[in-house]
This record gives structure tokens, C-alpha cells and sequence, in this order.
């Protein structure tokens, strides 16, 4: 009942933040990225909040509980790096040039980038986002489905439901204001839930005698091969192609605005990463002491495991809170994408041209529930781990999207056609070795060959294609001088 009841005042709070951003949101610019009115703080950990998602809370931890840390630590360091560059490289570049251009989505800034009056650029890279993201909510809804089952014993379509129902309620209501301001309280709920999560599960197993590395021999190493390694650090290069971070960065108040982000956002990461690795393998000793229900064995899922610990070591007045931070986490990143797919629909496809602003916001808004209830679909009928659900949607976006995003930025001489060639590489490479390239003993992630494939085709397309007109030139160089 106390569970019951704290789940609920959360669940309440979010809503009021819904209701208070609904107020303040007067048109779908509003509602898609707040006018560009946050600063750097409520930007750095509502994107942070947003990229780390169930899996900083669940699949993480579960990996290193089950493989120790090898996964943990060469995924950790790739994301650690690819957010730095992307805040050090993309985010000035990209809130500057996309306002010169009057961009509010991604798929619109590439197009008038290009000065893309064919509607190519806009049109794949909207069905990019559609695909990729609808299946990354699910995977967002799938931890809910965890957390609700493990809390309440619901069933797994009761579970999906509640999820689905919470996600859609405040997005539907505030739109980018009301994400980003429950994603900083969702973020500093997240960090508060794995310090003292992590800290008394280290007391609970200190004096015990238990032996982590006895345990699981595997725990503490982080050898591998040259393939496996760099493609867990491959992980870093998804940074720069995702959309719903990058639309943080078209969203912060201003340029000067993003190195107290970067710090802030690069913070609050390193530490969420070391005490959700530190989780993982602080379970596998209490594990051993005392066994958690619903982890090990063969029936057991692993990604429970910070789930197992919570109600374990926490009284039931804290355990609320603590269990709701898991729901900060999935509600962190599923509302933010489902804010990405909507506004794809209505700012960067031709049918919603048309209708005015405030139309268009509330079109947006019964988009959100139409995506959520496609993703709501796709997350029953999967069988697949949220890390593996995760990965995949981060790698088409990583690969589709990442060189492009950084070379639009940074090289005058991309051109529309390279754009074009590297987002269709880039996606393509991704479902053909996801789906078909299997390399025996090794962890091979598609983002490692799709981000590379898809540099080298812009590149090279780029080279031997029409050179972008002298006022689409202007404006990078315009662009850069606001930097």
C-alpha cells in the first residue's frame, strides 16, 4: 500500500508539471522545443536523463551482473567520450546553425542545410526516425513492464498499459517543456536511487566474507579481443545521431549557454555510470549471500537485479521512491522520443502543412498517443532484452544520422547527395549485419561498420557530386561566426 501510494504522488507530480507546461505552451514551436527558453542545467540533465534511459537502471547493471565488467566498462568508456565530443563539437555548432536556419527538427535542418527543395533529405530521414524510434520507446516501455511486474505482480499487458498510460499522459499535456522539466527531476532521482542503492548494498555484503571475484571469476576482468573491444566503445559514436539529444541542443537558451551544460551533463554521467556498473557487481556478491528472487537461475532475468536489490535493502517508505526512479528512467527517454516521432510528423511530412500553429500543436499532441500505441504493439510481441532492443535503435540512428550530423557541421563541402547516400548507408549496413553477419566468439555491434561505411559514402559522394550553391556556403559560414 505505501508503494501504492508513493508511486502515486509521483505519478501526480509529473502530471502538474504536464498541466503547468500545457499552460505555458502556446504554439508547436512550443511544444517542440520550449522556444529555445531552458538553460544549462535543466538541458544537460534533461538530455543525460533522455540518453540513459532504463538502461542505465536495468540493462547495465543486469550486463555486469551477468558478464562482470568487461561489457560495463568499454560501453561506459565509449559513451563517456561520445557525449563529450558530441556537447564539445555538435551541440554549439548545431543550436547555432539550426536557429540561422529556422530549424526546430532534425530532418528540417538537414533540409535547409542542402537547401533541399526536392524534400529528399526530409522525407528518409523522417522514415529513419519513424522506424528507429518507434522501436526505441518500446524498449522503453519494456522496463517499465519490469519494473511494474516486479513491483505489483501485474501482468505483463497490465504492466505495458500502466507504462504506456504514464508516458503518454504528461507529454500529450506539456510537450518539450514539460519533458525536460520532468526529465531533471527524473535525472536527480535516478542519481539519488543508485548512490544509496550501490552504498547499502556494499554495507549490506561488507563483514559477509563473500568473494565477488570466487563468485564469478569473470567479474573483475576487463580483457577482450580488439573487436570486442572497439565495438562496446562503438556505443559512443550513437551519440551524434540521436535526435531526441539533439534536440536538446537545438532547445538550450543559448551558445554561451553550452559548456556549463557540458559539464553539468558530463558530470551527473560518469558518476550514473560507475554506481550503475558498481550495482552489478555489487549483486553478484549479495547474490551469494543472500539469493535475490527472479534474478538468477534459469528462469531469472537478470536485469532485475537493481530492482531485487531496491526491495531487498530499502523499508517499504523508502522503496517507493527508490522503485519510481526506475519509472524516471523509462518515462525519461520514452517521452522525449515520442516528442521526436510527433514532431516528425507534423513539422517535416507535407500532409499537416496546412493547418496553423496552434492545430499543429495538438496534432502533435495525438501523435504522441498513436506512436506510443504502435510502440505499446511492438514491446508485447518482443522477446528481446532492453539492452538488445536499445542497441539496435542506437546503432540506426548512431549510423544514419552520426557522420552526417558532424559533417554537416563542421565541412562545407558536404553536399545534398552525400547526405542522401549517407543516411541510406548508414541505415542499411545496420539491418544487414544486425540481421545477418554473425562473427563466432565475438560481440560485433552494427554501429561500429555502420558509422564508418556511412562517413566514407558522404565523403566521397560529397567529392564527386554538385558543390552546395554560395548561399547555402554564407550561412555555414555565418553560422560558424556564432559560435
Amino acid at each position: 500500500m505505501g508503494i501504492t501510494i508513493q508511486f502515486g504522488l509521483y505519478l501526480v507530480m509529473m502530471l502538474g508539471i504536464g498541466y503547468y507546461s500545457m499552460r505555458k505552451t502556446k504554439n508547436n514551436d512550443d511544444f517542440i522545443i520550449g522556444g529555445r527558453s531552458l538553460g544549462p542545467v535543466t538541458s544537460a540533465i534533461s538530455a543525460g536523463a533522455s540518453d540513459m534511459s532504463s538502461w542505465l537502471l536495468l540493462g547495465l547493471p543486469g550486463a555486469v551482473f551477468a558478464a562482470g565488467l568487461v561489457e560495463g566498462v568499454w560501453i561506459s568508456l565509449g559513451l563517456v567520450l561520445g557525449a563529450y565530443a558530441n556537447w564539445y563539437v555538435v551541440a554549439p555548432r548545431l543550436r547555432a546553425y539550426s536557429e540561422k536556419l529556422d530549424a526546430v527538427t532534425l530532418p528540417t535542418f538537414l533540409s535547409n542545410r542542402f537547401d533541399d527543395t526536392s524534400g529528399m533529405l526530409k522525407i528518409v530521414s523522417t522514415i529513419v526516425i519513424l522506424i528507429f524510434f518507434t522501436l526505441y520507446v518500446a524498449s522503453g516501455l519494456k522496463g517499465g513492464t519490469l519494473l511494474f511486474a516486479h513491483s505489483f505482480g501485474a501482468t505483463e499487458q497490465t504492466a505495458l498499459l500502466i507504462t504506456t498510460l504514464v508516458v503518454v499522459s504528461y507529454t500529450f499535456l506539456g510537450g518539450y517543456m514539460a519533458v525536460c522539466w520532468t526529465d531533471l527531476i527524473q535525472g536527480l532521482l535516478m542519481l539519488c536511487a543508485l548512490v544509496f542503492c550501490s552504498l547499502l548494498a556494499y554495507i549490506a555484503i561488507s563483514g559477509s566474507g563473500v568473494d565477488i571475484a570466487a563468485t564469478n571469476p569473470k567479474a573483475f576482468s576487463i580483457t577482450t579481443t580488439w573487436l570486442t573491444g572497439a565495438s562496446l566503445m562503438a556505443w559512443g559514436f550513437g551519440y551524434f545521431g540521436q535526435p531526441h539529444i539533439l534536440a536538446r541542443f537545438i532547445g538550450i537558451r543559448a551558445v554561451a549557454d553550452v559548456p556549463k551544460a557540458r559539464h553539468v551533463g558530463i558530470s551527473w554521467m560518469v558518476i550514473c555510470l560507475i554506481l550503475s556498473t558498481s550495482i552489478g557487481l555489487i549483486g553478484i556478491g549479495y547474490n551469494e549471500v543472500a539469493p535475490l528472487a527472479g534474478v538468477a537461475g534459469p528462469d531469472g532475468n537478470k536485469e532485475r537485479i537493481f530492482l531485487a536489490l531496491t526491495t531487498a535493502l530499502f523499508h517499504p517508505v523508502f522503496s517507493g521512491f527508490i522503485l519510481a526512479a526506475v519509472l524516471a528512467a523509462v518515462m525519461s527517454t520514452a517521452d522525449s522520443q515520442l516528442l521526436v516521432l510527433t514532431s516528425a510528423l507534423t513539422e517535416d511530412l507535407p500532409f499537416f502543412k496546412k493547418f496553423d500553429d496552434k492545430q499543429k500543436a495538438w496534432i502533435s499532441r495525438f501523435g504522441v498517443i498513436g506512436f506510443a500505441a504502435i510502440a505499446l504493439l511492438i514491446a508485447g510481441m518482443s522477446g528481446g532484452t532492453i539492452l538488445a532492443m536499445v542497441g539496435y535503435a542506437w546503432g540506426g540512428f548512431g549510423a544514419a544520422f552520426g557522420p552526417l550530423v558532424i559533417l554537416s557541421l563542421v565541412w562545407r563541402g558536404t553536399t545534398k547527395y552525400g547526405a542522401l547516400a549517407g543516411m541510406v548507408v548508414g541505415a542499411v549496413t545496420i539491418f544487414v549485419v544486425k540481421n545477418y553477419i554473425k562473427i563466432q566468439g565475438e560481440y560485433f555491434y552494427e554501429l561500429l561498420p555502420g558509422f564508418i561505411l556511412a562517413f566514407a559514402a558522404i565523403v566521397i559522394v560529397s567529392l564527386i557530386t554538385a558543390k552546395p550553391s554560395e548561399e547555402t556556403l554564407q550561412k555555414f559560414d555565418d553560422s560558424q561566426a556564432l559560435i
